[in-house]
């Protein structure tokens, strides 16, 4: 079984349903809720000083604290101690390059479960993790 699992927590129901998955599958191994905040990039970005950045930067892992005390919730129901991060940055690049670095074994994401049009001009963040993931990735929905 997997040691260390990395969950991507954005505080929705599919998020927290991995993370329960998550749980209940792998009771011995270490979980960690990933929350990533995006930040503007591209042409938006152009227009902020790095003062403002910075201040950006601290507000968005702020709010990444407060979307994590909902997964530390769900672990104290589960009796489970949970590990927690914030990052910045394009989720999906954000999750792998985590999972890379860090040494996970599994990552465990939940999926709205769009499908067909829907899908495609909605994109999805556990679409590019599992395409890109160099470690397996279980889809919870």
């Amino acid at each position: 079984m997997s040691e260390r699992i990395l969950v991507p927590y954005d505080g929705s129901p599919p998020a927290t349903k991995a993370l329960e998955y998550a749980f209940e599958t792998f009771p011995d191994a270490s979980v960690t809720a990933l929350t990533v905040v995006p930040l503007p990039e591209g042409y938006w970005a152009a227009f902020e000083d790095d003062e403002h950045r910075a201040a950006d930067i601290e507000r968005a892992r702020e709010r990444g604290q407060e979307i994590l005390e909902d997964a530390t919730t769900t672990a104290a129901a589960h009796d489970r101690e949970l590990d927690t991060d914030v990052a910045t940055g394009k989720p999906d690049r954000e999750i792998i390059e985590q999972a890379e670095t860090e040494g996970y074994d599994t990552i465990v994401i939940g999926s709205h479960g769009r499908e067909g049009v829907s899908r495609v001009l909605l994109g999805s963040v556990a679409e590019a993790v599992v395409r890109r993931s160099p470690i397996p990735v279980v889809v919870v929905r």
